[in-house]
């Protein structure tokens, strides 16, 4: 398959299988730390459940530093070429494009290794910014590593501007640039 053909669709059981092995074989849907074993132990536990509490907008989110905040209004979305590829991600704040100081970005994405640079990231964002429209935000912030060469193309391949150069992000400790898309 190709990136042209890939589809998002909303977390499912159908796909749960794919997204477990991804898991299994090293892939994290969170790129700020490594989620893959916590990850698959629930999934595992609790197949239903996880998907369940994937997708639920109500609860909480704990921080690297430990303590929880309310979950953002959100939208998740599995990349899907007739299997799992990866996951992307919305969140945004109700009537405005600003988001809380432990929220680097509006969308998130991380794309299984096996599917890397053939253009599923890009066409992934691309799918994504429609959603984003959807609901109310004029542009999107979107934030990558200054050394991830592949995400800056990404960005930059879906109109990405550059709007800033963060030294020392403060979860990861690495540089952080800062891009905002025209949904």
């Amino acid at each position: 398959m190709s990136a042209s053909q890939i589809s998002l669709v909303a977390p499912c059981a159908a796909l749960l299988g794919g997204y477990a092995a991804a898991l299994r074989a090293g892939w994290s849907p969170n790129t700020m730390r490594d989620v893959s074993a916590e990850e698959l132990e629930a999934v595992e536990a609790d197949p239903e459940g996880f998907l369940r509490d994937l997708t639920d907008e109500k609860g909480m989110v704990t921080l690297a530093d430990g303590s929880q905040v309310p979950r953002l209004p959100f939208r998740i979305f599995w990349i899907d070429d007739g299997e799992f590829c990866g996951a992307i991600g919305l969140r945004f704040q109700r009537g405005t494009e600003d988001l809380p100081p432990h929220v680097p970005g509006h969308i998130g994405y991380s794309i299984v290794p096996w599917k890397r640079r053939r253009g599923y990231a890009t066409r992934a964002l691309r799918l994504i910014l429609p959603v984003a429209r959807a609901e109310g935000l004029r542009r999107v912030l979107v934030t990558c590593d200054a050394d991830n060469e592949a995400s800056r193309k990404v960005i930059a391949a879906n109109g990405g501007v550059l709007d800033g150069f963060t030294p020392h992000d403060p979860e990861t400790g690495r540089p952080k640039l800062s891009y905002w898309i025209r949904t």
